[in-house]
């Protein structure tokens, strides 16, 4: 049987979508007006990746397959922990690249 918590952790998953497609659109407004590098095609990459891992958590809970049975299957371990770590880590990486002159910006 799925825990109801179980859907309520796809939100999470949903908002940090919602929160690099956002970072995507600043950061190529942001771009287009320093003349930047287009990395912020990056956030939108990581974007997709949690998409497609959100759909894999889904059709994994409309299964109704258990954490325990998850953990035994190595593409389900792969989508649903591997792809999200992989995204946030290329999110962090572009985010780093783009906005990093905020932090050396001193009054």
């Amino acid at each position: 049987m799925v825990i109801l918590s179980e859907w309520f952790s796809l939100l999470g998953q949903g908002a940090i979508i919602a929160a690099l497609v956002v970072m995507g659109w600043l950061s190529r407004r942001m771009g287009e007006v320093t003349r930047a590098p287009r990395f912020y095609r990056g956030f939108y990459l990581s974007g997709m990746l949690l998409a497609i891992s959100l759909g894999a958590r889904v059709v994994y809970l409309i299964q109704g397959r258990t954490p325990a049975e998850l953990h035994e299957d190595m593409l389900a371990v792969l989508l649903i922990t591997g792809l999200p770590a992989l995204a946030i880590t290329l999110g962090v990486v572009i985010a780093w690249r783009y906005w990093s002159w905020l932090l050396a910006e001193r009054g």
